[in-house]
């Protein structure tokens, strides 16, 4: 029986190796399309990525533009503050034309 096994094997044997030998070109073939595609894919990502770089560069520098403009403006504005604690108020300014007025009219 053994015999008869090794026998029924060998007339196979060919037949098996060229089956596996097909389905490892097959493999190949199929691995190397999906490795090609994969590369496509990791190209097109490196693109977006050097390209997302330049962006964030150009916004970088905006924003520090930005960020120094309003400084100048902050220093603006608390110049301006300090201008005004100096003024007098409406309110103020009439109270003074009264006194003024009151003086003016007792010199008469």
């Amino acid at each position: 029986m053994a015999e008869d096994i090794k026998k029924i094997l060998e007339e196979y044997k060919e037949e098996i190796k060229q089956h596996f030998n097909e389905k490892t070109e097959e493999t190949k073939r199929h691995f190397d399309i999906m490795a090609d595609d994969l590369k496509d894919q990791v190209k097109i990502v490196a693109e977006q990525i050097a390209t997302n770089s330049k962006d964030i560069t150009v916004i970088k520098k905006n924003v520090s533009g930005i960020n120094e403009t309003l400084e100048i403006i902050k220093l603006d504005i608390e110049f301006i503050k300090n201008e005004l604690k100096q003024k007098v108020g409406h309110d103020e300014f009439a109270a003074l034309e009264r006194r003024v007025a009151m003086l003016e009219a007792k010199q008469k």
